[in-house]
């Protein structure tokens, strides 16, 4: 029988993770065309650790992608629901809030804007 000492602390860190601490933009970033986020459609953007939703009307939203629960980096959209890989805490992209628990608490809102035909997200004013 083989040991399995140690699955606890494996099962929350970030998988593929690198042990660095993941952490939303701490300035404003360019994370692309406008037109990549389609009305009522979401568009993660992992390697800022951001999601961009646009609702029917057109508005854009941003929130943090990290865990509210145990600050993983979520990895998955499906739809307009974020699935973090450390828990299974669920999100509501357009929304930012929890539709499945552990998690409790909403994801941070961050700012969001349009700047020459791309999408400019960054920490809240």
């Amino acid at each position: 029988m083989v040991p399995v000492a140690g699955l606890g602390l494996a099962a929350c860190s970030a998988p593929g993770g690198d042990g660095a601490s993941a952490s939303s933009p701490t300035a404003p970033v360019d994370l692309g065309a406008e037109s990549e986020v389609a009305k009522g459609g979401a568009k993660l953007y992992r390697e800022h650790n951001v999601v961009v939703s646009r609702d029917d009307s057109g508005a854009l939203k941003a929130y943090s992608t990290i865990c509210t629960h145990a600050g993983c980096p979520i990895n998955k959209l499906q739809g307009t629901t974020l699935i973090c890989p450390c828990h299974g805490s669920q999100f509501d992209a357009m929304t930012g809030k929890v539709v499945q628990s552990p998690a409790t608490v909403p994801l941070t809102e961050l700012s969001v804007q349009t700047k020459d035909g791309k999408i400019v997200a960054g920490p809240a004013a």
